[in-house]
């Protein structure tokens, strides 16, 4: 298969970097996959490829391969999709453009949450901005290192269950695409697309089996079964969509530095999906070492 003798596994497909809400900068995660015993990783972070060159920088460095992804904010009704993009094309016209609109959307949504919690708390936006790296796309997980660095809250995981949560009365809903037209920008993109933990919040809340197979005809790749969050029977009846449609299948991490508990190489992807989706990816080519 196209690809296999140009990179090694283990693969780790979706990390995070403080160009999005991980920790760490992109040289950093990279090293830290590798002190992991990873070779191939793809910096995923949200709505942006700020972390690409960077990242390409210090995969090189350390003998590894890089696959150019990003994590797609997304939505299906009342339900928030999130879509890996991996190999597309950073400057298509359309993609680009929606990209722009969801950061945009998310920096006056962070905003607003921001003067909704002032109303009761210690909290400026300029405390969030002293959270935010350069460049990057900024949402709730800055909000909560903001609280933290005040010491409203412990960590994130306390931010989200109380300050941050919808029930506490400071929540704004945020703009995203539809599933579907993330997909199709992807593709148009020379992308590929698969459908990040698509099962995290139980078989209820996933998007029924019936949107799943209109994806599927409209472009999506795969799904990403193998994650830490996704539930057993979620995950087996997504199995057996994949199986059906010869649909890629991975395993990743969610890595995020120290904002959630995942490490590098917890789930991993198999050389042969790998493979696939280099042969699929057309919008820009894997950095390889």
């Amino acid at each position: 298969m196209p690809g296999t003798r140009r990179f090694a596994g283990p693969s780790d497909l979706h990390l995070h970097s403080s160009r999005s809400d991980g920790t760490e900068p992109p040289a950093e995660v990279v090293a830290a996959a590798r002190a992991h015993g990873l070779r191939t990783v793809a910096l995923t972070d949200h709505d942006t490829v700020a972390g690409w060159q960077e990242a390409a920088v210090s995969a090189n460095a350390l003998g590894m391969t890089l696959l150019p992804g990003m994590e797609f904010s997304a939505r299906h009704e009342w339900r928030s999709v999130h879509v890996l993009a991996y190999l597309f094309d950073p400057d298509e016209p359309s993609l680009t453009a929606e990209l722009v609109r969801i950061r945009d959307a998310r920096r006056a949504r962070a905003e607003r949450i921001v003067a909704n919690i002032a109303r009761d708390h210690d909290l400026s936006w300029a405390d969030v901005l002293a959270q935010t790296g350069d460049g990057a796309t900024v949402g709730r997980p800055h909000i909560a290192d903001a609280m933290i660095a005040r010491g409203l809250v412990r960590d994130r995981g306390e931010a989200f269950d109380g300050i941050l949560h919808p029930r506490a009365g400071y929540y704004v809903p945020h703009y995203a695409p539809d599933v579907s037209t993330a997909v199709r920008l992807v593709r148009t993109a020379g992308g590929v697309p698969v459908i990040a933990h698509p099962t995290t919040a139980g078989r209820d809340r996933m998007m029924p089996v019936s949107i799943l197979e209109e994806l599927i005809s409209e472009g999506l790749a795969g799904f990403e079964i193998g994650h830490r969050e996704n539930v057993e029977p979620g995950k087996t009846i997504l199995a057996e969509i994949a199986a059906r449609h010869d649909l890629i299948v991975t395993g990743s991490s969610d890595y995020h530095g120290a904002g959630k508990p995942n490490r590098p190489g917890e789930n991993t992807t198999s050389d042969e999906m790998v493979a696939r989706i280099i042969a699929q990816g057309t919008g820009i080519a894997p950095f390889y070492p």
